[in-house]
Protein backbone atom coordinates (compact mmCIF):
# COMPACT_ATOMS: atom_id res chain seq x y z
CA UNK A 1 0.00 0.00 0.00
CA UNK A 2 1.48 3.82 -1.17
CA UNK A 3 2.24 6.02 1.73
CA UNK A 4 -0.98 8.46 0.44
CA UNK A 5 -3.24 5.44 0.35
CA UNK A 6 -2.05 4.72 4.09
CA UNK A 7 -3.12 8.42 5.27
CA UNK A 8 -6.23 8.44 3.05
CA UNK A 9 -7.07 5.06 5.00
CA UNK A 10 -6.15 6.80 8.31
CA UNK A 11 -8.04 10.04 7.35
CA UNK A 12 -5.19 12.33 7.23
CA UNK A 13 -4.46 15.12 5.35
CA UNK A 14 -0.81 16.84 4.72
CA UNK A 15 -0.84 20.13 5.75
CA UNK A 16 1.04 22.78 3.23
CA UNK A 17 4.81 22.38 4.39
CA UNK A 18 5.85 25.91 6.11
CA UNK A 19 8.45 28.56 4.79
CA UNK A 20 11.67 28.65 6.82
CA UNK A 21 11.93 32.05 9.36
CA UNK A 22 15.47 32.12 9.08
CA UNK A 23 18.51 31.31 7.15
CA UNK A 24 18.11 27.77 6.65
CA UNK A 25 15.94 25.15 4.85
CA UNK A 26 13.13 22.59 5.89
CA UNK A 27 14.86 19.56 4.53
CA UNK A 28 18.53 18.51 3.42
CA UNK A 29 18.68 15.44 1.59
CA UNK A 30 22.17 13.40 1.62
CA UNK A 31 23.35 10.11 1.14
CA UNK A 32 20.22 8.56 1.31
CA UNK A 33 19.29 10.37 4.36
CA UNK A 34 16.69 13.31 4.56
CA UNK A 35 17.41 15.65 7.45
CA UNK A 36 14.45 17.67 8.75
CA UNK A 37 14.86 20.74 10.29
CA UNK A 38 13.36 21.85 13.72
CA UNK A 39 9.46 22.29 13.25
CA UNK A 40 7.22 23.94 16.13
CA UNK A 41 3.72 23.04 17.02
CA UNK A 42 1.06 25.49 15.45
CA UNK A 43 -2.44 25.67 16.46
CA UNK A 44 -4.61 27.35 14.27
CA UNK A 45 -1.77 28.70 12.12
CA UNK A 46 0.03 30.20 14.82
CA UNK A 47 3.01 29.14 16.86
CA UNK A 48 1.85 26.72 19.93
CA UNK A 49 3.17 28.99 23.05
CA UNK A 50 3.68 27.69 26.48
CA UNK A 51 4.67 25.33 28.47
CA UNK A 52 4.11 21.94 29.63
CA UNK A 53 3.22 21.50 33.63
CA UNK A 54 2.11 25.04 33.50
CA UNK A 55 -0.51 26.33 31.36
CA UNK A 56 -0.35 22.83 28.91
CA UNK A 57 -1.05 19.45 29.66
CA UNK A 58 0.75 16.42 28.57
CA UNK A 59 -2.83 15.37 26.63
CA UNK A 60 -1.55 18.84 25.22
CA UNK A 61 1.27 17.84 24.08
CA UNK A 62 0.56 14.57 22.49
CA UNK A 63 -2.44 15.89 20.25
CA UNK A 64 1.09 18.96 19.44
CA UNK A 65 3.23 16.43 18.81
CA UNK A 66 1.12 14.51 16.65
CA UNK A 67 0.46 18.09 14.48
CA UNK A 68 4.43 18.34 14.55
CA UNK A 69 4.56 15.04 12.83
CA UNK A 70 2.60 15.77 10.29
CA UNK A 71 4.08 18.78 9.34
CA UNK A 72 7.49 16.66 9.07
CA UNK A 73 5.49 14.07 6.64
CA UNK A 74 4.53 17.58 4.40
CA UNK A 75 8.28 18.58 4.66
CA UNK A 76 9.14 15.14 3.95
CA UNK A 77 6.83 14.99 0.55
CA UNK A 78 7.91 18.34 -0.55
CA UNK A 79 11.76 17.60 -0.66
CA UNK A 80 11.06 13.80 -2.00
CA UNK A 81 8.06 14.09 -4.13
CA UNK A 82 6.98 11.13 -2.70
CA UNK A 83 6.56 9.49 1.18
CA UNK A 84 7.16 5.91 -0.59
CA UNK A 85 10.64 6.82 -0.89
CA UNK A 86 10.99 7.12 2.81
CA UNK A 87 12.68 3.63 3.69
CA UNK A 88 12.56 4.32 7.47
CA UNK A 89 12.08 6.44 9.91
CA UNK A 90 15.74 7.05 12.04
CA UNK A 91 15.41 9.24 14.55
CA UNK A 92 13.07 11.95 16.28
CA UNK A 93 14.26 14.29 18.33
CA UNK A 94 11.76 16.58 20.50
CA UNK A 95 12.47 19.38 22.37
CA UNK A 96 9.68 19.76 24.93
CA UNK A 97 9.18 23.31 26.60
CA UNK A 98 8.62 22.31 30.60
CA UNK A 99 8.38 23.39 33.78
CA UNK A 100 11.06 22.39 35.90
CA UNK A 101 8.55 20.00 37.70
CA UNK A 102 7.63 18.49 34.69
CA UNK A 103 8.81 14.82 33.64
CA UNK A 104 6.58 13.90 31.08
CA UNK A 105 8.54 14.75 27.74
CA UNK A 106 8.35 11.03 26.47
CA UNK A 107 4.43 11.12 26.71
CA UNK A 108 4.29 14.44 24.84
CA UNK A 109 6.94 13.07 21.91
CA UNK A 110 4.69 9.26 21.65
CA UNK A 111 2.05 11.96 19.71
CA UNK A 112 4.71 11.77 16.89
CA UNK A 113 5.97 8.61 17.24
CA UNK A 114 2.45 6.80 17.23
CA UNK A 115 1.30 8.94 14.03
CA UNK A 116 4.56 7.88 12.01
CA UNK A 117 4.07 3.86 13.37
CA UNK A 118 1.04 4.29 11.75
CA UNK A 119 1.47 5.68 8.98
CA UNK A 120 4.94 3.74 7.72
CA UNK A 121 4.10 0.22 9.97
CA UNK A 122 6.32 -1.03 13.07
CA UNK A 123 9.21 -2.18 10.90
CA UNK A 124 9.51 1.17 9.01
CA UNK A 125 8.40 3.66 11.53
CA UNK A 126 9.66 2.77 14.92
CA UNK A 127 12.83 4.42 15.52
CA UNK A 128 15.13 5.69 17.94
CA UNK A 129 14.01 8.95 20.02
CA UNK A 130 14.65 11.73 22.12
CA UNK A 131 12.74 13.97 24.30
CA UNK A 132 14.13 16.57 26.38
CA UNK A 133 12.78 19.35 28.48
CA UNK A 134 13.80 22.47 27.52
CA UNK A 135 13.22 26.05 29.77
CA UNK A 136 12.44 27.97 26.32
CA UNK A 137 12.47 27.44 22.38
CA UNK A 138 12.41 30.01 19.76
CA UNK A 139 9.44 32.25 18.91
CA UNK A 140 8.19 30.82 22.95
CA UNK A 141 7.15 27.50 21.08
CA UNK A 142 5.60 24.78 23.70
CA UNK A 143 7.43 22.03 21.12
CA UNK A 144 9.85 21.71 18.61
CA UNK A 145 10.76 18.02 16.74
CA UNK A 146 13.11 17.25 14.19
CA UNK A 147 13.70 14.15 12.53
CA UNK A 148 15.97 11.64 10.33
CA UNK A 149 14.79 9.85 7.84
CA UNK A 150 16.28 6.85 5.59
CA UNK A 151 15.47 7.11 1.90
CA UNK A 152 15.27 5.29 -1.16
Amino acid sequence: MSIESRLAELGVTLPTPWSPVANYVPARLNSGHLYLSGHVARRDGSVLVGRFGGDLSSDDGYAAARSVALDLLASAQAALGSLDRVRMVLKLTGFVNSTPEFTDQPAVMNGASDLLVAVFGEERGKHARSAVGVTQLPLGAALEVEAILAIV
